[in-house]
């Protein structure tokens, strides 16, 4: 039997390791923490009971992916939960913007620039499955659905202060800002649109669900589907080097670039490990979970019933707020996400005390303390938020990449969406999975189709070593 090595377990790791397991090799899976899942995780950061994701938290690009397409892991216990509201951005005059499943609703909210909006998302949303088909893999391919590609690539390739000139009023332009700025680039950069039509069309597509019982729960269902087909997990195994790997057949790299050179050393060839250590990685993010009582009291209302709260302000505010914390400079204003998972999935409280997980960009390795930002930015658009708070948890860049070696400097994209990196990552290449060392490929959002926690990065790593086989 062919024998195959995946090193890490986050979500890139299992679905390349599912997908090799499923092709019939034996599969098994080194991860150097002792649980598995790596941005899959969730645990008790504030009281007992209160359940709270340590990374991702809402997987707009997972429900119908290629990948879930093929396995489905609802067989195997996982249940998605989606709020009334997708996301939502408020203003401080009370008004603001919200995402809804539906861009009729949607564009309905938006008074003078719904119309805008619906002619911007209707045709994306009404054909997202054939976008994704295209978008969501390596950029050098023949194109499945040229027509609606150069739809989205002509917007895509826009900064997204330019797109934002599509709509008049600050709800509008405040909204696009929020989904843009996922992107942790400065919005005024080419191809910062790229992100936010992705993330935005997805909403009306699949909305944003999140993993009843917390995202670990995804990791727990892939495990299951993994053992099911053979493969193993091994906890507490941390690769620094190719010697445990020279046996494999097969090895998936769930790393980033800089751990990958490290592991191959002198096999990777010289062009590869120049590319490699020019790979360069974006702005990080500071995390504090909350326990809130009664949940945070909004006053935009619809932001009480979101899933996802982006909070910054107007779209200048948050223009400055990302090209502050690009260039190094801690914002004084900070644009913060905010998760209300159990919004969508009441199990995650504890009684009327709700978990709250909001991060917010910070530069690169920042070494300070943002939870005062953070806190404040929240109290902002939510008077009245500090009283409620019964317990507070925080996690530093370098507490991010402690835990996971792949969040260098708090970079939880694993690499800056620069408009080169953006369309070939790691490098310039026909298969930008493999390393050049024969049988060994990197799987981490480092490669395409880029951050989040779908799991494509793996499935498209995977799909390229068993091609070669």
């Amino acid at each position: 039997m062919t024998r195959s090595i995946v090193v890490g377990s986050g979500p890139n790791g299992l679905t390349g390791a599912i997908t090799l397991a499923a092709a019939g090799l034996d599969v098994t899976v080194l991860e150097a923490a002792e649980t598995p899942g790596g941005g899959l995780r969730s645990h008790e950061a504030t009281v007992p009971g209160l359940i709270h994701d340590m990374c991702s938290a809402f997987h707009p690009l997972s429900t119908r992916s290629s990948f879930a397409r093929r396995f489905d892991l609802t067989q195997h216990g996982l249940q998605w939960a989606w709020p009334s509201v997708q996301y939502a951005h408020p203003l401080d005059d009370g008004t603001g913007g919200a995402a809804l499943r539906s861009v009729d609703e949607t564009a309905a909210g938006l008074g003078v620039d719904g119309a805008a909006y619906r002619r911007l998302f209707g045709p994306l949303a009404g054909r997202f499955d054939e976008l994704a088909a295209d978008i969501l893999r390596p950029v050098l391919h023949v194109p499945r659905h040229p027509v609606t590609l150069a739809r989205y690539g002509l917007a895509s390739t826009l900064p997204a202060t330019t797109l934002a000139r599509w709509w008049q009023t600050p709800q509008a332009r405040g909204l696009w800002a929020g989904v843009a700025a996922h992107a942790f680039h400065p919005l005024t950069s080419p191809m910062s649109s790229a992100a936010g039509l992705v993330l935005g069309t997805a909403t009306h597509r699949y909305g944003w669900p999140v993993a009843v019982g917390g995202s670990g729960a995804i990791a727990r269902a892939m495990i299951a589907l993994l053992t099911s087909l053979g493969g193993r997990i091994e906890t507490g195994v941390r690769v620094e080097s190719y010697a445990p790997l020279a046996d494999a057949d097969v090895v998936l790299l769930d790393t980033s670039p800089r751990a990958a050179t490290a592991i191959l050393g002198d096999r990777l060839p010289a062009r590869v490990a120049r590319a490699y250590r020019r790979y360069r990685h974006g702005p990080g993010a500071f995390q504090v979970s909350l326990a809130v009582e009664g949940g945070i009291p909004w006053t935009y209302e619809p932001a009480r019933r979101s899933g996802t709260v982006h909070v910054g302000g107007t779209l200048e505010e948050i223009t400055e707020a990302e090209r502050s914390s690009w260039s190094g400079q801690m914002p004084a204003r900070p644009f913060v996400l905010v998760g209300q998972q159990a919004v969508a999935d009441p199990s995650r409280a504890r009684g009327d005390v709700q978990p709250i997980d909001a991060y917010a960009h910070v530069p690169h390795g920042f070494t300070g303390d943002a939870t005062t930002a953070i806190l404040d930015q929240i109290e902002r658009f939510a008077p009245g938020t500090r009283e409620r708070i019964v317990a507070v948890s925080t996690r530093s860049t370098a507490q991010l990449e402690r835990e996971n070696a792949n969040l260098i400097g708090g970079d939880i994209s694993n690499g800056a969406n620069t408009a080169l990196q953006l369309v070939f990552r790691p490098r310039v290449a026909l298969d930008p999975y493999s390393t050049g060392v024969p049988g060994v490929y990197l799987c981490s959002s480092a490669t395409p189709p880029g951050g989040g926690a779908h799991g494509l990065c793996g499935y498209g790593a995977a799909q390229a070593a068993l091609a070669r086989l």
